[in-house]
């Protein structure tokens, strides 16, 4: 009797043992980085301030946006979060993904119907020969899967972290939308700017024109001088329809950016009055944890690991709970009598013993993809670590450079101013006056290059933070 009972469970204990084998160590999620970025603490070295100059704070809210200071910018990001495509796809993904998770959690649940059925055959009998006969059946039916093993659990553990990681992905496509707004809206902003300066040099050069064609009516220079200023002024009003054309491009961008028509989306020039935030010192490395894409990919390797627990638990045998209650009987009128009762309760094991590999083949899956998941996670970390030195580099370089080329503006002028004041007094010659406005032009729209690649630079940096540098 002891040798019936010992072999009875012997396949029990062979799949306990082989569980116990299939069961890897835990694996830290963690990936090594350093306290600080490198580039401040270059600067902390060398004792230079993080840059830019205007303060402005962050506010506390997460809207970073209302650091920049600029009421048209606050409105176009708000319409932005009520009509921006990818924002709604990335909700509906999110929502897609709860259902699923609610969908997996059901399986730990009892599991009630209601069924009816009415059959009609025919058997034999040794007295009777062959009569069909009818059953008609009506009641209620329950089963309850026992989680003994833990694998309902991680199935519902794994679907949750990966609605959370679509949670954190819609937090991404706002995180970018908003972004994306900014820097479009900052680059309109530039071109009008831009526009500006073409509009003076414009100007300028038609008013060099009338005067040396009035000189050249006079007889004090010849038809060659003339030319060589239409020359100028149309060049450089073919280079201010190219900034037209840029702007409306622009423009167009943001309209999409927006979930609008470009059709019916326009953007009024206006004087670029948008302040630049200041970026602090000591920014912790640690704030990259918040970022959307990383917690997002740190969500997705922690579901990858559940699932190899989940597949490790196919070694262990299932135990189902059943019971069932209602009425059969052959007659339909019969159906509901009190003597027409039935009931039954049961329970079933089932632990398959020979399948091909399967269950191994399942469990190697599911390992392969935890290490792709784990592989993904800390390539985003690493490109998050990019993206943050990226932009605090550009941005020390570009303010030291717009400092540099603000003085190179200056001189430019300078030269200009002195340059139109000689020619008219015949100092100089038309080639000088030209190339002191071509070097002031050429200098100024530098300068406003520069100051945008700053805006740019700062918006960059507060996607690549995560929404801003405020240490939550």
């Amino acid at each position: 009797m002891n040798k019936k009972i010992s072999w009875t469970w012997l396949p029990l204990v062979a799949a306990l043992v082989l569980a116990g084998c299939a069961t890897p160590p835990p694996v830290d999620l963690k990936v090594d980085t350093p306290v600080q970025f490198k580039e401040q603490s270059r600067q902390a070295d060398a004792g230079k301030p993080a840059a830019p100059v205007v303060q402005a704070p962050v506010p506390a809210d997460g809207r970073w946006w209302a650091s920049f200071n600029d009421p048209v910018l606050d409105k176009l990001i708000e319409r932005a979060a009520q009509n921006n495509t990818d924002v709604q796809q990335a909700a509906a993904r999110l929502a897609q993904a709860r259902a699923l998770a609610r969908q997996v959690d059901a399986d730990r649940s009892p599991q009630v119907g209601l069924g009816a059925s009415a059959n009609r055959g025919a058997g034999f009998d040794r007295t009777q020969g062959t009569k069909p006969s009818n059953v008609f059946a009506a009641g209620l039916g329950a089963s309850y899967e026992l989680d003994l093993f833990g694998r309902l659990s991680g199935a519902s553990r794994a679907a949750s972290l990966d609605a959370d990681s679509r949670e954190a992905l819609l937090q991404s496509a706002r995180l970018l939308v908003q972004s994306d707004v900014a820097q479009l809206y900052l680059a309109v902003r530039a071109l009008d700017a831009e526009r500006e300066i073409m509009r003076d040099t414009v100007e300028a050069y038609r008013s060099t024109l009338d005067l040396t064609e009035r000189r050249n009516r006079a007889g004090d220079l010849g038809e060659l001088d003339v030319a060589r200023v239409r020359t100028e002024l149309a060049s450089t009003e073919a280079d201010a329809l190219a900034v037209e054309r840029n702007r409306a491009l622009v423009e167009h961008a943001l309209a999409v950016v927006l979930g609008e028509v470009a059709s019916n989306f326009s953007l009024p020039a206006q004087d670029w009055r948008t302040a630049l935030p200041a970026i602090p010192a000591g920014l912790p490395s640690t704030m990259l944890a918040r970022r959307p894409d990383v917690l997002a990919a740190q969500k997705r390797a922690q579901a990858a690991q559940e699932r190899v627990g989940v597949a490790q638990t196919a070694w262990f045998p299932t135990i189902a709970l059943t019971a069932s209650g209602g009425f059969a009987s052959p007659d339909l009128s019969d159906l509901l009598k009190w003597s027409a009762r039935s009931w039954g309760v049961g329970a079933l094991l089932s632990l398959p013993i020979i399948d091909g590999g399967r269950r191994d083949a399942d469990l190697q899956g599911a390992n392969a993809q935890f290490d792709e998941q784990m592989a993904a996670y800390r390539q985003q970390v690493l490109a998050a670590f990019k993206d943050v030195e990226d932009q605090l580099s550009s941005l020390r370089l570009l303010a030291e450079q717009s400092a540099v080329q603000d003085q190179a503006v200056a001189s430019a002028r300078r030269a200009s101013s002195l340059s139109d004041v000689r020619y008219r007094n015949g100092a100089i010659s038309q080639l000088d006056l030209l190339d002191a406005r071509r070097s002031e032009l050429q200098n100024r729209r530098q300068a406003l290059l520069v100051k945008a690649l700053q805006y740019q630079a700062t918006v960059a940096l507060v996607r690549a933070l995560g929404g801003g540098w405020e240490q939550a």
